[in-house]
């Protein structure tokens, strides 16, 4: 990705919800989804070989980070996974050209969820570091995240953090990323957006809806990945939990919590591989 394209938005209730789109229209569709406090760049190393490839790549950053509006009050994974929704109805994706959804951490869960509810515009699904977010954390873990992300250090607090999940091997361009993400912290209203989606994700209660996804499904998981006590058993949870027949799981060496960019050598070949593997769709343009 040596250039960048116009950023588009898309309107939704509260807010415009940024993304861009890269590669021919007539493409397959696949659409990727950073986790929280990321930006879309982080999905670079996989966006280049997609569009490399033919396919019609989209990039968006979820609500309150990025390019999108800091206004938005409701945050999580079924918020997410309304934008998601949207943007799909925004690219025309339907039965005849349904969209591969690719999702980190806590947006994995949003696109499962989307998988899940609207099984007819979803070709397949990749899951990075899958986060279902399901139980509610301990009171020590909100006193940490209100410290964190309190507004004197909570820019730099954040990319710090950001930086101990990164486990492994680093991408040459991870300085530059982490940078992006603290300037993009210190804008007005920013980092309340963050520190609101964070305190809804360690809330708990929220229903990624894996366990009804029917359409192949590829779940991606770092074997250092410091946000769980063990990823190999969590990476073997998440595959035993879809209904679908297809279930396929690469267990990632030398990365943490981004395996997208630390080990983008091992994923773009396995999504490569998972894209052009499935059964062909009427094409339309985007």
């Amino acid at each position: 990705m040596t250039t960048t394209p116009d950023v588009l938005h898309l309107p939704t209730p509260e807010g415009r919800v940024a993304y861009e789109a890269l590669g021919p229209h007539d493409g397959a569709l696949v659409v990727l989804v950073p986790g929280m406090g990321d930006l879309r760049g982080s999905w670079r190393d996989l966006a280049a070989p997609l569009v490399a490839a033919g396919h019609r790549v989209v990039l968006t950053d979820v609500r309150g980070h990025g390019d999108s509006d800091a206004t938005f009050t409701r945050h999580g994974v079924a918020a997410t996974a309304e934008d998601v929704s949207a943007l799909l109805d925004a690219l025309g994706a339907d039965a005849d050209r349904p969209a591969v959804l690719v999702g980190a951490s806590f947006a994995a869960g949003s696109v499962a969820r989307v998988a899940a509810l609207e099984p007819e515009r979803v070709r397949a699904v990749v899951l990075v570091a899958y986060a279902s977010n399901a139980v509610r954390a301990s009171r020590a873990v909100h006193a940490q995240v209100a410290l964190l992300l309190h507004r004197a250090w909570g820019a730099t607090a954040w990319t710090w953090f950001y930086r101990s999940l990164l486990r492994g091997r680093r991408a040459p361009w991870t300085a530059e990323h982490l940078r992006a993400m603290r300037t993009a912290l210190r804008r007005p209203g920013y980092l309340d957006q963050l520190r609101s989606l964070t305190l809804a994700l360690v809330g708990g209660g929220h229903e990624t809806l894996l366990d009804r996804v029917t359409c192949p499904v590829l779940v991606v998981t770092g074997a250092r990945d410091p946000e769980s006590a063990d990823p190999a058993a969590a990476h073997a949870e998440a595959l035993a939990t879809p209904r679908s027949a297809h279930v396929t799981g690469l267990l990632v060496p030398e990365a943490g919590h981004y395996p997208q960019h630390q080990r983008a050598d091992v994923v773009a070949p396995a999504v490569l591989e998972l894209v052009a593997g499935l059964p062909a769709t009427t094409r339309g343009e985007v």
